[in-house]
Order: structure tokens, then C-alpha cells, then sequence
């Protein structure tokens, strides 16, 4: 059985679809591209595909991680573009690597996000991080299936930054002619061409989960910082969290450095080799 990684993504209005909607799609897409799943056992089997860590509802990604077992080997960039052409444009496949390594989940311990705040200056933006990060706790409020709970949304904030976003122009561009960059990087989903500040979140996953609302509830509590309009949140990555450096480190190099330092087996080069 062999074990494949993959990244995908949700952009522009695709950010709205749940999870439970991904699901569906991503299930559809191996159909369509005949991947050889291993199912699990029992009465209702289903494929074997475990999500790690998904994006709330309503939030873009560029960073979100799944596995899939196989009962062949695949070429691993071979089966993410295959995928990649059965999904809806937005949720794109763009990463893909054979699992070499445990514990794919135990590497997500924070992520990187991106907070875009249309009509909001930099200068409010600037006085509200800095009340934010000079406190010790910020206490917040979120609704739950068991009423509203407290929490300190401060404590797992590794890093908050202000920083002021530069007018775009927005011409309209055929998708084939963009680059790959331009297809792989994330883009506002409000194109605006007047400024407006954008906060850099590095939050650590801890329990209970702070989410960039969260923080975004702390500001306004603090610093009394309120969008005239809901921010565009996006998660830039996700991974193993660097204590040192304050980064977050890619959770699928592991498996490329097993990957390049061990022999490939027969059932690995046979894919290879296989015609896609």
C-alpha cells in the first residue's frame, strides 16, 4: 500500500464551500481520474483519505493537507495533476509527495495567516496590533454547541504584524496565460484599488483552537478596532512551528528528504515509469 500527501488549496469564492463540501469534490475527482483507492473495511466502505487540520468555512487557504492510501503506486506528480484537473477551479492540487514519514498531523502545530482590512488604515491597524501584543492575556468570547466560552486568544499569537497593502490593477486576463505563480499565489477576494492595512497572523494550534476571529475579537477589544466590512482571511501555511526563528516550516519536506535519500522500491519506479 502505498501512501501519498497532497496540498490543496481554496480560493476566491470557493472559500465558502465547507469542509464537508471539499469532501465530496476531492471524492468525485479520484473517480474521475480512476486513482486505485484502498477502502476501508466493513459494511460501508469509503476511501481511505485522511484531512488534516481543514480551514474554517468562509477563510481561504494555500495551505491545506490531506492523505490518500493506494493499493498501486502512483507517480506522485502524476496523480496530483491528474487530480488537479478533476477538481473546480480554486480548489487546486499543488503539491504532492509519498509518504516516507509518521505523523503528518503532529507537524501542523501552528499556521501563518493573512487578515486583509478593507477600510481600515494602516495607522489604526499599527495602534490596535501593538495593544494587542503588549498585553499579557486578551479575553474573548465564541459561541459553541455548549453556549458561549471564554479563552484567552493572546497566549497562542507566536507573532502579529501590520502591514499596509499597495493598490493593485486588476485587468482581466485569460486563466491560460498566467503563469504558474500567478495561479499558485493567493489574490484578494475583494479587489479594491485603494489601500488598506493587512495583518500577518502566526498563531500556534492549541486547545482551545484560536482562529483569526478570535484574534480579530481581541482587537476589537482592546484597541477597539472594528472593519467597516468582514476581513478576507487567507492561511499562507501551516507546518511544524520553529521556536527559534519564530517560522513555520514546510510539513511535507520530511518526506522529500526520505523520498531523495532512499533508494526508490520497484513498485515506486514502476509508477515512474507507468504512462500517465
Amino acid at each position: 500500500m502505498q501512501r501519498i500527501r497532497l496540498r490543496y488549496t481554496k480560493r476566491g469564492r470557493l472559500r465558502f464551500t465547507s469542509h464537508r463540501d471539499f469532501q465530496r469534490a476531492f471524492e468525485r475527482a479520484l473517480r474521475r481520474a480512476e486513482v486505485p483507492m484502498a477502502y476501508s473495511a466493513g459494511f460501508t466502505p469509503h476511501p481511505k483519505v485522511s484531512y488534516a487540520n481543514a480551514a474554517p468555512t468562509g477563510t481561504g487557504s494555500e495551505a491545506e493537507y490531506l492523505e490518500i492510501a493506494l493499493t498501486d503506486a502512483r507517480d506522485p506528480e502524476k496523480l496530483r495533476l491528474l487530480l488537479d484537473e478533476s477538481m473546480p477551479v480554486g480548489l487546486d492540487i499543488i503539491d504532492a509527495v509519498e509518504a516516507r514519514t509518521s505523523g503528518l498531523a503532529d507537524r501542523l502545530t501552528a499556521s501563518v495567516w493573512e487578515l486583509r482590512l478593507d477600510g481600515v488604515t494602516p495607522e489604526d491597524a499599527e495602534r490596535a496590533v501593538d495593544a494587542f501584543t503588549s498585553a499579557e492575556a486578551v479575553e474573548v468570547q465564541r459561541k459553541t454547541k455548549n453556549g458561549m466560552r471564554t479563552f484567552d486568544a493572546r497566549g497562542a499569537v507566536a507573532s502579529l504584524e501590520a502591514h499596509t497593502a499597495q493598490p493593485e490593477a486588476h485587468t482581466a486576463r485569460p486563466e491560460a496565460q498566467k503563469s504558474q505563480s500567478e495561479t499558485h499565489s493567493p489574490q484578494p477576494d475583494r479587489p479594491t484599488d485603494q489601500a488598506c492595512a493587512i495583518l500577518r497572523l502566526v498563531v500556534r494550534h492549541v486547545t482551545p483552537a484560536v482562529r483569526p476571529d478570535d484574534v480579530l475579537s481581541g482587537l476589537r477589544a482592546v484597541a477597539d478596532l472594528a472593519p467597516p466590512v468582514p476581513a478576507a482571511v487567507t492561511r499562507l501555511a501551516q507546518g511544524l512551528f520553529d521556536e527559534e526563528t519564530g517560522t513555520v516550516t514546510d510539513p511535507l519536506a520530511p518526506d522529500r528528504e526520505a523520498v531523495a535519500a532512499a533508494p526508490p522500491t520497484a513498485a515506486t519506479a514502476a509508477a515512474a515509469k507507468a504512462p500517465a
